[in-house]
């Protein structure tokens, strides 16, 4: 079995690009909705989280754990890797490699967190493969919690993203890189503002293959899925039509309450 974590809906985006790469993997996913966003908690804080889920993941038979979360990744992943010796693990990172890579304009921008925005893995990230573009990143506050609200197009959060996405655009970025999973499922409206002017950079395809070369014998199971949450569990099921995930609904008739220590 495969396990998946994020602090709420978003790695739903990467749970599916692994689903549709593997499946008949064994899935499993577990929301820390109780903790829901970690983009505004510090990093001693969502290490803690990570450790303790991904202890959990492994107790219920997972061989490999997937941290679905860009601030979790930035955060903790290597702090995971040394606790889980001996599973993989994969993280997740903003896709500045491939957006730099194909810029034209030689300038990209990063959409993200305000802990994945000020983190030394996405700095690093920035060096190493963005050295010859510019690159903006912007912090995108209360962009997480209201995909998890479910408030995807709303007027006026739209009005925000244009706000937010207009001046990036106006200095010639013609890469906009979702730098959080949550992000993928405001693509539909991101798509309409840098219409014609700029692509959308989303990683969650990249991940999958990189759970496919890990995988092993995972990949073989019976397409279970099983959901998990720390709070209202009843809610994560309920959102996978909302996000245009009914068909991973089919395979998980409903979530538990996954009780985690602090």
């Amino acid at each position: 079995m495969i396990g998946v974590f994020d602090s709420g809906l978003g790695g739903l985006s990467v749970l599916a690009a692994i689903a549709r790469a593997l499946p008949r993997a064994d899935l499993a996913y577990l929301a820390d909705t109780a903790h829901v966003p970690y983009g505004n908690k510090d990093d001693c804080f969502i290490r803690g989280r990570v450790l303790s889920i991904g202890r959990h993941l492994v107790d219920r038979g997972c061989r490999m754990v997937v941290v679905a979360c860009n601030t979790a990744t930035a955060a903790a992943v290597q702090a995971l890797r040394a606790e889980l010796a001996g599973i993989p693990v994969v993280g997740v990172e903003p896709g500045v490699k491939p957006a730099a890579q194909s810029s034209v304009t030689r300038h990209i921008a990063v959409l993200a967190t305000e802990s994945t925005s000020r983190s030394d893995r996405l700095a690093r990230l920035v060096r190493e493969h963005a050295g010859s573009v510019t690159v903006h990143i912007e912090a995108c506050p209360g962009w997480a919690t209201r995909v998890e609200t479910l408030n995807l197009d709303g007027a006026a959060f739209v009005t925000e993203m244009e706000n937010r996405v207009a001046p990036l655009l106006a200095a010639g970025a013609d890469r906009i890189v979702l730098g959080c999973t949550h992000y993928a499922f405001l693509a539909p409206a991101l798509e309409r503002i840098v219409a014609g002017k700029a692509e959308l950079v989303d990683v969650a395809d990249a991940v999958a293959r990189q759970v496919v070369r890990l995988a092993g014998d995972a990949v073989h199971g019976n397409a279970r899925l099983s959901l998990m949450a720390t709070a209202n569990p009843a809610r994560l099921h309920a959102a996978l039509p909302k996000l245009g995930l009914s068909w991973l609904s089919e395979r998980a008739k409903s979530a538990e309450l996954a009780a985690i220590a602090a």
